[in-house]
């Protein structure tokens, strides 16, 4: 039986190998602006603000008792957001004494320099992983639905999927615009907003409000694509952008940057879901409630909201969603998975 400070010590000597990948980042950085198609300002971005090295005692008493107590624990890891996969290994280690990770076939750099610092013989690093073949323990899937669909098809042990979502923003009537604009562009250049935490649907109370929202954000958009470009946007993007924008363009407005998107829907339409690579929906509405309907549809989707206070936040957050300040979103605490839609 293993102890829960045993597990506590597994999770933070992750977090030791975490600091020690990110003090030495120059050496895998190269590597993963090639394989995720972040910029090399992205990447550094990443690797400095968005690597949860600074985990409180507290935050990792509550991961490891969310973690769950098996035997073995076999990890598929996705890549769209590659520092994901210290929260990954922290999960599957705090749950289990053996862990068995396969890294994401397109951007396996980080995970493997982490298992590599971390010098756990807990963990071992595998090129394929049939599930199958797994006959004791859990599978930890993250990807898309289709892919979690995939492995419990095959498997023959309980799989915890983590899927794909979305962050929402909500600027009610006491929050200040511009601070709100300011703080929701820091949200949304992280991973090129590629993401299961990265907003790209605003919520704003008031038409006039909306407007001005949407035309700040621009602004700061433009301005941070000086300091972290975008990544070469993959074909396939470009033309879901050219879709977005053509449709908002016929509905309402749109202001179109260098590098990104925002929309601007009318008061009382149905939100446009727009596309992952910076791009943004703004939609006026009347209050919460008004807010919380809009929503509605894509309401399953939703992992986290973000607003000028995390108790603002909950004024429209589903019951399982995350609660964040607006600029720090893309900064959830290390206390347990991501989505809190996972049991």
């Amino acid at each position: 039986t293993v102890t829960r400070d045993e597990r506590i010590a597994a999770v933070q000597k992750l977090l030791d190998a975490a600091r020690e990948v990110v003090s030495a980042r120059a050496f895998i950085a190269p590597a993963i602006v090639e394989s995720t198609g972040l910029s090399r300002e992205g990447v550094e971005l990443a690797l400095t603000e968005h690597v949860e090295v600074d985990a409180t005692p507290g935050d990792v008493a509550a991961l490891v008792d969310r973690a769950g107590d098996h035997p073995e624990v076999r990890v598929i890891l996705s890549a769209n957001v590659f520092v994901g996969a210290l929260r990954a290994l922290a999960l599957a280690r705090a749950a289990a004494p053996r862990v068995w990770v396969r890294p994401s076939r397109r951007d396996p750099t980080f995970a493997r320099a982490l298992v590599s610092a971390a010098k756990d013989d807990a963990i071992t690093l595998v090129d394929e992983l049939d599930p199958a073949s797994v006959s004791e323990g859990v599978i930890h899937v993250y990807g898309r639905d289709d892919t979690i669909a995939d492995v419990r098809a095959k498997a023959r042990v309980p799989v915890v999927g983590h899927a794909s979502g979305m962050g929402v923003a909500w600027v009610p009537p006491d929050a200040d615009i511009a601070a709100a604009a300011r703080a929701l562009a820091r949200d949304v250049v992280p991973f090129d907003q590629r993401g299961c935490l990265s907003p790209r649907m605003a919520l704003v109370c008031g038409e006039e409000r909306a407007s001005e929202l949407a035309q700040r954000l621009h602004d700061e958009l433009e301005a941070l694509s000086a300091s972290v470009p975008r990544g070469p946007l993959p074909s396939e993007e470009r033309a879901a952008s050219g879709r977005y924008v053509a449709t908002m363009t016929y509905a309402c407005s749109v202001l179109v940057g260098s590098q990104h998107a925002v929309g601007l829907g009318p008061l009382g339409a149905p939100l446009v879901l727009p596309p992952v690579y910076r791009h943004v929906h703004v939609a006026p509405c009347r209050d919460a409630e008004h807010a919380r309907e809009l929503t509605r549809p894509f309401e399953r989707a939703v992992i986290s909201v973000g607003a000028h206070s995390r108790e603002a936040a909950g004024q429209i957050a589903p019951a399982w969603a995350r609660r964040a300040e607006l600029g720090r979103m893309q900064r959830p605490q290390l206390d347990g998975p991501v989505d809190l839609r996972v049991g």
